[in-house]
């Protein structure tokens, strides 16, 4: 049956500026925003003078992860016990606001059955775009979920899987990470053919690509191979961001990843080898986010949720963390809405027609205060009003 919801008396904003008016969403999709619309509704929404945003889009998120100090120690986790979890984050995010999450990396199809599990109403949570499985060198980073291949025609073969099951975003590993031991953080891992072939291959299916990139020699092979956005960036350079400008290619800084690990290194029982890399990597992170912002990088948000002490529960975290490296409040607002609705490829991130119904109540203007997302009120997702008891 039709629904329609109607969103009363609140201040619009998006990233076109604010205005008083109501909101009207039919089965889910914004068809007017108006002043003083009249509409018999199903369901009404008072914000009572709140202002009206888009709901947050988190670029990169790991729905089977737990938050919890060793990513590393569900290597022998059941695919019941990690959907469980992913289950439970999803209802998180959405109860924070986020109403899209971008899945880059999960075993055993749980993302993939996530994103199909929400868009069924099976379970809350908000719209779920997923990756599959990362594509990986032997044993590189990440290696315990992800699907290992080298050389050409085994990483054409593992894209092709990953578009089989169903994936709306190829994910690979340029370099090394901080979460697995013995991978050096910055070292090139697929080999720039390798990284060509995983474009080429996903391409031919219109599928975006992206890479988890830290070192600078890494980003570049992925820039080079035309990958769509680079996830981390922590040592990127000048020349690096220079490039990622010129060739269009997104960055996805995930500052909440770093920080999880750092805050908590001397309290909770990280892997050393883990802290040791993310203090290296933190410092050089500030210097990363000067060239991008010099260069004019394209800035989505992404939380890398899930990665020690990175809950989904805190994913408006990064917008104050990105307004700490150098962003203005209304820069971090439109890289969390509309610029990463942009990158993973959903009609949303805006409060206009034709949009997705994807909306928060928030008690002040997200353009000039990031502090207003721990306060997040009333969440609508694809036009139906979140309720968190249910």
């Amino acid at each position: 049956m039709s629904h329609t919801l109607v969103v009363r008396d609140g201040t619009v904003v998006d990233r076109q500026g604010a205005r008083e008016a109501d909101v009207v969403a039919v089965d889910g999709e914004i068809t007017r925003v108006e002043p003083a619309t009249e509409v018999d509704a199903d369901t009404t929404i008072h914000a009572d003078g709140s202002y009206v945003a888009p709901g947050l889009v988190d670029a990169h998120v790991h729905l089977m992860m737990d938050a919890g100090p060793d990513p590393a120690s569900d290597v022998d986790r059941s695919t019941a016990s990690l959907t469980y979890r992913a289950a439970g984050n999803l209802r998180d995010a959405l109860a924070a606001g986020v109403t899209t999450v971008r899945d880059l990396g999960a075993p055993d199809g749980i993302a993939l059955e996530a994103a199909q599990a929400v868009e069924a109403g099976v379970t809350a949570g908000p719209r779920v775009v997923a990756c599959g499985r990362n594509v990986v060198m032997t044993g590189g980073h990440g290696h315990w979920f992800g699907r290992e291949a080298d050389g050409r025609d085994e990483v054409r073969k593992a894209v092709r899987e990953q578009l089989k099951a169903g994936a709306a975003v190829v994910k690979c590993m340029a370099t090394g990470g901080v979460l697995t031991p013995g991978a050096n953080t910055g070292a090139p891992e697929l080999a720039p053919d390798e990284l060509e072939t995983l474009v080429e291959t996903a391409s031919a299916k219109g599928v975006p690509t992206a890479a988890h990139a830290h070192g600078t020699a890494g980003i570049r092979n992925a820039v080079d191979a035309g990958i769509d956005s680079i996830e981390h960036g922590t040592f990127m350079d000048a020349r690096a961001a220079e490039e990622m400008a010129e060739a269009g290619t997104y960055w996805v800084p995930t500052a909440s990843a770093l920080a999880g690990i750092v805050d908590n290194a001397d309290d909770a029982p990280i892997p050393d080898y883990a802290v040791e890399k993310a203090r290296e990597a933190q410092a050089a992170f500030e210097e990363a986010f000067e060239h991008a912002l010099a260069a004019d990088v394209t800035i989505a948000m992404g939380t890398d949720a899930g990665t020690p002490f990175n809950t989904f529960a805190d994913i408006p975290r990064e917008l104050a963390l990105m307004v700490e490296y150098g962003m203005t409040p209304e820069g971090a607002f439109e890289a969390a809405t509309h610029t990463a609705a942009e990158l993973v490829g959903v009609d949303a991130g805006r409060v206009e027609p034709g949009a997705s119904a994807d909306l928060v109540l928030l008690p002040g203007d997200p353009r000039t205060s990031v502090d207003v997302w721990s306060d997040v009120g009333t969440v609508v997702t694809r036009g139906r009003q979140f309720e968190p008891g249910t």
